[in-house]
């Protein structure tokens, strides 16, 4: 951009006729400075009079991908399911502490026998929900009901906190004081779960949950904080706590009641998206439940990956798959052109099926969520998860 402004010659605008058209360099803009073509981009134009875009992400600047990472993504395997594996005792529970500072440090996690579990778990759910509706019947065991009923105290609290008024955009104050009652009662309410020999464990559930619905200091939430609630969740599978057969409501009931939950938080407390990409995020604050959504329609008759752009599709069947109820969700907070706002979203529409966007998202989880420092800085690990 410096070198449109250092070509500051005073030729008038009727001095390109001087040359003939064939040698002229070919023209991408004029000179900012006395309208003559130049080679150079013409600069941005100064929004002086013009209104602000209709989108612009809170924090992190709009860098478009490497193209290099992605291509890496592209050409990895797309990860396993995997059984989760019982926690044998005797036990040894104590306070889980951040172990990750260094990509060396992901590739330890990544290579041992917590990472590869960790995320062999979220594959299982993710196939456990496969070709299934959100109300389709599935086992519902007194440990699911325990964990909605969980779900829905949280829930009851953010009524009973309403945002105060303040001029700040984002980060209403009052979420601190849901987040205090929260963090209170989250012994109390995982003790409802366990088993008297289990009891113990709280010591290292409570952090992995109190950490799953955002930061009380900076009032933000994102892919992080919700991996952080997977893990609570492959913590219970580790625990003997749920099972294989309890998968299905894990995601079609307690996920959903999660997402409803982070939804209203997100929208009640303005809450900052964490750590967000921007306009080249796939989603502010969520990644599983694109997952798990890709999954669900997997094979479905009439609906494929460019239906999210049929406004008729997301009106009628949102309830019914979580990936519609996402891109619902995107279009009703974010204004303006959808290839624009989203253009990661907008591209996997162009997907031929449902099959190869899940396989896609699962390696961009792990790509993108599980294997990036920024994010995996804040991951506990104890005895339950190494």
């Amino acid at each position: 951009m410096e070198d449109s402004h250092q070509h500051d010659h005073h030729h008038h605008p009727d001095d390109t006729h001087d040359h003939p058209p064939s040698s002229s360099p070919p023209t991408t803009g004029t000179c900012c400075k006395c309208g003559g073509p130049t080679t150079f981009a013409p600069p941005m134009p100064t929004p002086i009079f013009s209104p602000p875009p209709t989108y612009r992400p809170i924090r992190a600047p709009a860098i478009p991908p490497d193209p290099n990472s992605t291509r890496a993504i592209i050409l990895s395997p797309v990860p396993q399911p995997q059984k989760v594996p019982i926690l044998p005792p005797p036990y040894d529970f104590h306070t889980p502490t951040k172990r990750i500072h260094s990509p060396d440090d992901i590739r330890r996690f990544h290579d041992s026998f917590s990472g590869k579990n960790f995320l062999g778990f979220v594959v299982a759910l993710s196939e456990s929900i496969r070709g299934r509706k959100i109300s389709d019947q599935c086992h519902e065991s007194p440990t699911i009901l325990a964990v909605l009923s969980i779900l829905e105290t949280l829930t009851l609290f953010a009524d009973e906190t309403p945002p105060v008024p303040q001029s700040a955009r984002y980060g209403n104050v009052a979420y601190r004081t849901w987040h205090e009652k929260m963090s209170n009662s989250a012994e109390s309410l995982i003790l409802k779960l366990l088993p008297e020999n289990l009891r113990p464990a709280t010591v290292e559930l409570v952090p992995y949950f109190a950490d799953s619905f955002g930061n009380a200091s900076r009032i933000d939430y994102g892919t992080g904080h919700e991996t952080n609630f997977a893990a609570w969740l492959y913590c219970l599978a580790r625990l003997g706590v749920v099972g294989e057969e309890d998968y299905p409501a894990l995601v079609a009931r307690v996920f959903v009641k999660y997402l409803d939950l982070m939804r209203k938080l997100q929208l009640l407390y303005c809450l900052e998206p964490a750590g967000s990409h921007g306009v080249w995020g796939l989603d502010d604050y969520h990644f599983l439940p694109f997952i798990f959504g890709s999954s669900q329609l997997i094979d479905h008759k009439y609906m494929k990956p460019k239906s999210i752009h049929n406004e008729d599709i997301l009106e009628n069947f949102s309830k019914e798959y979580l990936y519609l109820a996402c891109i619902a969700f995107v279009k009703k907070v974010k204004k303006g052109v959808f290839a624009e706002h989203s253009p990661m979203l907008d591209d996997i529409s162009g997907v031929p099926n449902w099959n190869k966007v899940n396989g896609g998202l699962l390696k961009m989880y792990k790509a993108e969520v599980l294997e990036k420092v920024p994010i995996m800085q804040h991951f506990l690990f104890g005895s339950i998860i190494k």
